[in-house]
């Protein structure tokens, strides 16, 4: 449920030494054929608590992440995480794209495509292990999926193949996590899987920064808002800043189209 508009479009995160925060990203600028995505964007991610990444369609949501990771190149800016340079952090980062971005034609296996998560630990050309596959298998079963380990990724549907990939990231066993839109076209048992997840994560002290499509439950699901169109609107706390005023100033006239079709699909 949306809240009331507050008098202050943005609430600051609590002051934390650059060490422990999780994501600190400052000048962030983004363009694709010339054309800015993204504009001097400046955030903050508080320790713990899932984060949601809030905004209408063309907002620079699923390129924030892909910029901070590496996976687009940046025009200018800096990101570091837990105090130093994104590249240097790899092994706390586990990502989760979005499913389209995927080639599910690719013969692998659902307990191959887990594994793929434990290599940092295991070393890039060194032999996946027994031990490594009963850890990738109980990440499956974390999820819900470790029956249909040996299943080619290719075969199983939407919301199974979402669910291999929160398992794989689980693997990871990162301190931060991107996710980029896990619940979008996902079913009612792959939606309740990722909720626990992010229950767990968030019980374990792990941050995770998730792009999230539905302006209903995302207030059920994180406790965090980066509002973002473009340029950041507003970030805080979920109660004090996943207001109507903040939503009308990231969507504009969309707003109410938007609240429709949410509606319409809940």
């Amino acid at each position: 449920m949306l809240t009331t508009p507050q008098p202050s479009a943005t609430t600051a995160a609590a002051p934390l030494a650059e060490a422990d925060r999780p994501l600190s990203v400052r000048g962030l600028t983004v363009a694709y054929h010339h054309k800015p995505v993204l504009w001097d964007v400046d955030y903050s991610a508080p320790a713990g608590g899932p984060i949601a990444i809030v905004g209408p369609n063309g907002a620079g949501k699923s390129t924030f992440i892909r910029a901070v990771l590496g996976l687009v190149p940046r025009l200018s800016g800096e990101v570091r995480v837990f105090g130093r340079p994104v590249e240097r952090q790899r092994r706390a980062i586990g990502y989760v794209p979005q499913r389209s971005s995927v080639d599910w034609d690719f013969p692998a296996s659902a307990l191959d495509v887990v594994a793929m998560g434990l290599y940092g630990r295991i070393g890039w050309l060194r032999p996946v292990r027994n031990r490594h596959r009963e850890q990738a298998l109980a990440h499956l079963d974390q999820v819900g999926m470790a029956e249909f380990a040996g299943r080619q990724i290719g075969q199983l549907s939407g919301g199974q193949q979402q669910r291999v990939f929160l398992a794989r990231a689980l693997a990871q066993d990162a301190r931060l996590y991107f996710m980029d839109e896990p619940f979008a076209g996902v079913d009612a048992a792959t939606e309740r899987a990722i909720a626990k997840v992010l229950a767990e994560l968030d019980r374990q002290g792990r941050t995770v920064v998730c792009v999230h499509h539905d302006l209903q439950t995302a207030p059920d699901y994180f406790r965090h808002v980066l509002l973002l169109n473009g340029r950041v609107v507003a970030a805080g706390p979920m109660e004090t800043t996943f207001t109507v005023a903040n939503l009308q100033v990231a969507y504009g006239g969309l707003l109410a189209a938007e609240l429709a079709a949410t509606a319409a699909t809940a």
